[in-house]
């Protein structure tokens, strides 16, 4: 197991790459299950969670094959072709460490009619339940089960009818697995109140690519008319808003200056608005976003919300960040009911960070200090390593597989803006 060192007090400065988005990626992944021709993804991260679900893909006789992995490059091409599938079981030692796993299901369901699925893993940031997923699933003509652990989807004879569904709360994963199942049912499908992620919206683009059938996409209703048969496509994951905003975080915490090469302003309006109120110069780029921060932070109040609300994602990044600001700051976290794990980490580093309920009260300080400190979820290991960078000293971050599920050679970008960092072995 690795930790990283960050020897803090650095200006960072300089250009870094963006990588292929890990939530978008993630939900493209199971398209391939959805046509018998070859689907090429591009721009696709090097992750701990990608490798996984290549995994569960090849569980199910799908082949990968990977180009562009040179040493060097960061992202990758990979290739998937399932002219015939093997297995329409997605077993627990493989979905238990991630949740996105849940993804097969509604695809798999549209494909061959039948899918058993372990329930989920991943981080454990609250309660997350897939009851939203299974009703969508429903409404478009599933019969569901639940035994063991593992959901089976059943679809009647001919395939899935279609339906209507409307989604009493927003669900990403929710949204994302009753579209794959629709867009090969025998009829028109109809769903309500659907998230508007960027991710959902690149998700629709590449079924859209595949041959599929789909009015209204980016708001929150729609219409899908079902297709016999979806064909194969060459596509580009979109670019991580999560990541850019990250990085913009590091530099701004910092003090200094980033060309965050790949990050598109308009899929991330809700941070940039943040690190504005915050005091951060943030302006496109031809070549992505300019980030700098030459004056003091400001203290900011923000909420998390469903897209285009602050993204929960980046909660515990801003806290970070704000930490160093000249004021007491108030983030209110309304998406999962565990998300301030990183709160007694920050402390330790000499934050000085009270929460009650859902609500966090960031009270500036004028200076961080180095500590050994543990991750606890992936966005909070990076929140940690943002604020290793402006601590004094040394700082160790330790768990850093957590990192490694959605940070592309994370310490490698770092030194790209000229951070001392180091990853080294967890003795």
């Amino acid at each position: 197991m690795d930790k990283i060192i960050i020897r803090g007090g650095k200006r960072l400065s300089g250009t870094v790459p963006i990588s292929g988005a890990k939530n978008a990626a993630l939900t493209l992944l199971p398209c391939a299950l959805l046509t018998d021709e070859p689907l090429t993804l591009r721009n696709l991260p090097r992750l701990a969670d990608i490798d996984g679900f290549q995994h569960l893909m090849n569980q199910f006789g799908i082949s990968t094959t990977i180009a562009g992995s040179r040493p060097e490059d960061f992202g990758r091409v990979m290739t998937l072709e399932a002219p015939r599938i093997t297995s329409n079981v997605a077993p627990y030692d493989l979905v238990r460490k991630m949740r996105a796993s849940i993804l097969v299901l509604g695809p798999m369901l549209a494909r061959m009619g039948e899918a058993t699925v372990s329930l989920p893993g991943g981080c454990a940031i609250g309660n997350r339940p897939i009851d939203l997923h299974l009703k969508a699933l429903e409404a478009l003509g599933a019969q569901i089960e639940l035994a063991s652990g593992y959901v089976r989807a059943i679809a009647p004879d001919g395939g899935l009818p279609g339906g209507r569904y409307s989604f009493p709360i927003v669900s990403v994963g929710a949204t994302e697995n009753a579209i794959m199942a629709a867009v090969t049912a025998r009829g028109k499908s109809t769903l309500q109140n659907v998230a508007r992620e960027p991710e959902i919206v690149d998700l629709c683009n590449l079924l859209t690519a595949m041959g599929a059938e789909i009015e209204g996409i980016g708001t929150s209703g729609l219409t899908i008319h079902g297709v016999p048969r979806l064909h194969g496509a060459t596509y580009r994951v979109m670019s991580d808003r999560i990541e850019a905003g990250s990085y913009a975080c590091a530099a701004a915490i910092t003090g200094g200056e980033a060309v965050l090469k790949n990050a598109r302003i308009e899929e991330m309006e809700s941070t940039v608005q943040a690190l504005r109120d915050a005091g951060v110069t943030v302006e496109p780029r031809a070549e992505g976003l300019y980030i700098a921060a030459d004056g003091p932070l400001r203290p900011v109040t923000i909420s998390t919300a469903p897209y285009p609300g602050f993204a929960t994602d980046m909660q515990a990044q801003l806290m970070a960040m704000l930490c160093r600001a000249e004021g007491s700051s108030v983030l209110t976290e309304t998406i999962f009911e565990n998300r301030y794990m990183h709160v007694p980490e920050l402390n330790r580093m000499g934050a000085h960070i009270e929460t009650s309920g859902r609500t966090a009260i960031v009270h500036g300080v004028p200076q961080l200090s180095g500590a050994e400190v543990m991750a606890t979820d992936l966005r909070a290991s990076m929140s940690l390593v943002i604020a290793g960078l402006a601590a004094q000293e040394e700082t160790q971050v330790h768990r850093l597989y957590h990192l490694d599920r959605g940070y592309e050679r994370l310490e490698e970008k770092l030194s790209l803006l000229g951070a001392d960092v180091e990853r080294v072995g967890d003795d």
